[in-house]
């Protein structure tokens, strides 16, 4: 588990799916999505990174793409949970997306929805392109609205654009993965990130 991220929800539509050995199939096959993409998530390194048998995984699931369409849902809704938490505590606006983009991150790893998105086998089939969709989606919306929080509370000035500032938000903190890895440092992420800061601190009134 990344630093702070929230783990996903419990037994999948409260059906077998969340037995032990189906939640530990689910979690090797985030993990190895993340490291290696679709292609590289074969049923045997899920099997074995899970501890499981072939009998059991073929007993949860219908095969790879039924685990794999579960396990980037999971993916997808650990990430939302982890910034409806940011961005949903006390504070001001600008205190709770400074928050958001300041908290502990496996930076050199990488988004693991971000990553997921631009896998060409995920995004090529809709079953598992759209939680990341509606993930990207909820998250500019979401921000938008701490904006406009913000922006109504006279807290940013008025000239701000809440969504198209929730979507360089997360324009900004995606790019930021890709030139840290481009780099092996995370300190491209963190320049990224303060120089954000910077342009909202712009339109923070005094």
């Amino acid at each position: 588990m990344t630093p702070r991220e929230r783990p996903g929800p419990g037994p999948v539509n409260g059906s077998a799916k969340g037995s032990g050995t189906a939640e530990k199939l689910i979690e090797a096959t985030r993990e190895l999505l993340w490291d290696r993409g679709y292609v590289g998530t074969s049923p045997k390194a899920i099997q074995q990174r899970a501890g499981a048998g072939q009998g059991s995984m073929y007993h949860h699931f219908d095969g790879k793409p039924d685990l794999a369409r579960t396990a980037v849902r999971r993916s997808a809704e650990a990430m939302r949970a982890t910034a409806a938490a940011d961005l949903g505590g006390e504070g001001s606006a600008y205190e709770r997306v400074r928050g958001y983009l300041l908290r502990e991150r496996a930076v050199l790893r990488g988004c693991r929805v971000g990553g997921l998105a631009q896998d060409p086998d995920i995004v090529a089939e809709p079953a598992l392109r759209e939680p990341l969709e509606e993930t990207f989606a909820w998250l500019r919306g979401r921000l938008a609205e701490v904006l406009e929080e913000g922006r109504a509370s006279g807290e940013f000035d008025g000239a701000l654009d809440p969504p198209g500032t929730a979507a360089a938000i997360v324009a900004v903190v995606q790019g930021g993965y890709v030139l840290a890895r481009a780099a092996g440092d995370p300190a491209p992420f963190r320049q990224a990130v303060e120089g954000l800061l910077g342009l909202l601190d712009a339109r923070t009134r005094p």
